[in-house]
């Protein structure tokens, strides 16, 4: 029987998972479908549970529906705790679901395959909403020199740094220092604007990256990296691709990805 899975969101039609994880299938010679839903406002639950109740076997979940998805799983991944938030479900042998994260080592996958300095480094995250959150923990993980966020927000930026020991938080008036690597994620690039950060902060910086992405073009933070000198400037289009394997292989136990083949594919 071919299995069934799926992205819910909404919107939802401009998602490339279906594209993706149809290429997935193919490489591992995987019986599967892969398909779209959109989920009406306030409704995730109803509708995950026909998804289940259908057949389903595991679906991602993007905006606005992560907060849904952690609510609605029966049980959590240490990554998914740390997140808050949960992109992946997966329905298990029992019949319970389990929810995961893995946009933040979706992300790690991508600056280790494009040789971001992370061990021992001084890593600048800009914003403190969902998306940092969800990223905080692989980067920690990695033993950085130290971590800062900054956000137009202190008190924020103050609460998602007391989740780990060492790291700091500030806001962009106080912002100073010298960091190598500077990954924004915030939503400044889908509005065309630039986080309030200095140039200075830029120049000093080795490697830069954007959570967003736009398909053949930079976003303003790339383009602004790239104009401020920094050497190494990278959008977040290999992090949508390897959260998406780390989530196929969740799905799919025996399969096994090679990032650097799917990127190469997909772009």
């Amino acid at each position: 029987m071919t299995d069934r899975y799926a992205v819910f969101g909404n919107p939802i039609a401009h998602s490339l998972s279906p594209q993706i994880h149809s290429y997935f299938a193919t490489q591992t010679k995987q019986d599967l479908v892969y398909d779209r839903v959109l989920v009406p406002e306030g409704e995730f639950k109803a509708t995950a549970d026909k998804f289940f109740a259908d057949g389903g076997c595991g679906c991602n979940v993007t905006v606005p529906c992560k907060l849904d998805a952690y609510s609605y799983a029966d049980t959590l991944t240490e990554y998914a705790k740390a997140a808050g938030a949960v992109n992946t479900l997966k329905k298990l042998p029992d019949g319970s679901v389990l929810g995961d994260n893995t946009d933040g080592r979706g992300l790690v996958l991508d600056l280790l395959r494009t040789n971001c300095p992370l061990k021992g480094s001084r890593i600048l995250i800009v914003g403190a909403g969902g998306a940092a959150r969800g990223i905080l923990k692989p980067i920690v993980e990695q033993l950085p020199q130290s971590v800062t966020i900054v956000n137009r927000t202190l008190a924020k930026a103050k609460d998602l740094a007391s989740l780990y020991e060492g790291v700091e938080a500030t806001d962009y008036s106080n912002l100073d220092g010298y960091f190598d690597v500077i990954i924004n994620a915030t939503s400044t690039s889908l509005e065309g604007k630039l986080p309030a950060i200095s140039d200075s902060i830029y120049k000093n910086a080795s490697y830069a990256y954007d959570l967003m992405y736009r398909k053949n073009e930079n976003t303003v933070f790339v383009q602004k990296a790239l104009d401020c000198g920094v050497k190494q400037v990278y959008d977040g289009f290999g992090m949508l691709v390897g959260q998406a394997i780390l989530s196929f292989e969740l799905w799919r136990e025996n399969a096994h990805l090679n990032f650097n083949e799917c990127l190469e594919y997909l772009k």
